[in-house]
């Protein structure tokens, strides 16, 4: 097995993009082991982070970071350090020199940190042909309460410490507007803030799993929610600013994502997204995201310099007449 990892390592690396997420709903439903129990619902946007791995003939990890001010972070504290290590102990395969170039922003409440170690995983999944996914579910968790769902994504909810995750279908995407203020939130303060003054518990993730799998963007809309947005605002007066610019184009929905500080401000088309992203005139972040499923392909748009879209064969076809004739 290891001769056959180290014939491929000159010539195999491999390349892929973990996606950012956002909250349509969160809510907190108590402590499990020290942990709080969530009720979320959860989508991937387009807004992502590239990991590329290239095999090494050791079994040494090494992760270069870039952008998004991820250069300083400790590599002790990096969860995409964490990540490769635990794969290779796990799989007993060799090491991989791993390049991460990030657009998720940092404490932003998108899932940057679980997204690049799930990245880590699923790229050295495939530098190595490791195809129990099981296994690596259960490593992800072990890493990150939402690393396990970003090693597939999609639409999900996500119950306990946040590693249950259900699937689930959507016959649309949603289409949001993305304000990201400059400074971030710290997850574990904004959590402590909210014990100090919980809510009571909702119902809110049913109801919008629901409508999500009906294709009810109305439902879909009444139910976005978010527990942690109060203390979110309360240590961080740039998220409260995100909330009120979001408000100003008056979205079908809008709220905090995570524990912040990203804010999303959700409309019923495109169209409506980039109307308000061109009326913005603040200094904060904001850019249009999309929901998506990874690895899912959508049909691409016909050409619009075509007045007839014909079959590849078509024109041989014509040409055999020619002939004929």
């Amino acid at each position: 097995y290891g001769k056959r990892i180290f014939a491929r390592r000159m010539v195999f690396s491999v390349s892929v993009k973990s996606y950012a997420k956002v909250n349509l709903s969160l809510n907190i439903s108590g402590v499990q082991g020290g942990y709080h129990a969530i009720d979320s619902v959860v989508a991937n946007i387009d807004l992502y982070d590239t990991v590329r791995a290239r095999a090494r003939k050791d079994r040494l990890v090494n992760v270069y970071m870039r952008g998004r001010g991820s250069e300083q972070i400790p590599p002790e504290q990096n969860h995409a350090v964490r990540a490769g290590e635990a794969f290779v102990a796990a799989f007993g395969t060799f090491g991989a020199d791993i390049e991460i170039d990030k657009d998720i922003p940092i404490g932003a409440g998108l899932g940057g940190s679980s997204a690049d170690a799930a990245g880590v995983l699923n790229a050295l999944a495939k530098l190595y042909k490791v195809e129990d996914r099981e296994a690596l579910k259960a490593l992800a968790d072990g890493l990150g309460s939402d690393t396990g769902y970003m090693l597939g994504g999609g639409f999900a909810r996500l119950s306990g410490r946040g590693t249950r995750v259900q699937p689930l279908a959507s016959p649309r995407r949603y289409d949001m507007l993305l304000f990201l203020p400059a400074s971030p939130v710290s997850t574990a303060a904004c959590y402590r803030r909210y014990d100090a003054a919980p809510d009571p518990l909702r119902a809110d993730s049913a109801r919008l799993a629901s409508a999500l799998q009906a294709g009810d963007f109305a439902g879909v809309a009444a139910n976005v929610y978010n527990a942690l947005q109060r203390p979110a605002c309360e240590l961080n007066p740039e998220v409260a600013a995100a909330l009120a610019a979001a408000a100003s184009f008056s979205p079908a929905a809008h709220a905090v994502t995570g524990s912040g500080s990203a804010v999303f401000a959700l409309f019923e088309s495109e169209e409506l997204c980039r109307w308000a992203h061109s009326r913005w005139k603040g200094k904060m972040c904001a850019r249009v995201v999309h929901t998506l499923v990874p690895g899912e392909r959508r049909r691409g748009l016909p050409n619009p310099f075509v007045l007839v879209q014909e079959e590849p064969d078509a024109e041989k076809r014509r040409k055999d007449g020619r002939e004929k004739s």
